[in-house]
């Protein structure tokens, strides 16, 4: 993917593929999230999950992981995936991931920069579809999603295996 240069509050604000010397930054992203529940952690044992992790992000053909970087520092980032699905006609579909932005820099536009940017991707493929999950605790995100033009419009189940 190209790089991409979004002004936000006077600033350049670069949306990125992650690199593999960006996984501390991003680790940290997910440690500073408290309503998250995923046990992310800052703890250097931890680090070879996330590097497994990273890898297997970046060796997939459909799945991307981006970075918002702000001034050379890591400010936020997420993830794509495309699904190609038998129904809606073989058409495929975004799927959005991981949205995280730095809690010092919320309400400053980067986390709509970065949804507008899957957006425009997905536009620039043909996807029929761009879509989303966030934690049913998130009420802040939600209330932002659905002021970017997301709809809620289904229920969620989850299983979890460990």
């Amino acid at each position: 993917m190209d790089q991409k240069n979004l002004a936000i509050t006077g600033t350049d604000l670069l949306i990125r593929e992650a690199r593999e010397a960006d996984l501390g930054a991003l680790i940290s992203l997910f440690a500073a999230d408290a309503l998250g529940g995923h046990g992310d952690t800052v703890d250097p044992a931890a680090y070879d999950d996330y590097l497994r992790a990273f890898r297997t992000i970046q060796a997939s053909p459909n799945q991307t992981l981006y970075v918002a970087e702000l001034a050379g520092d890591v400010v936020g980032t997420f993830q794509t995936m495309l699904m190609t699905s038998l129904n809606g006609r073989g058409s495929s579909s975004m799927i959005i991931e991981a949205v995280q932005t730095r809690v010092d820099l919320r309400g400053q536009g980067i986390g709509a920069a970065m949804i507008n940017f899957c957006i425009a991707e997905a536009k620039g493929r043909g996807v029929r579809l761009v879509q989303l999950t966030s934690n049913a605790v998130r009420k802040d995100a939600h209330r932002f999603y659905e002021r970017l033009g997301f709809k809620p419009s289904h229920l969620g189940f989850k299983m979890a295996l460990k």
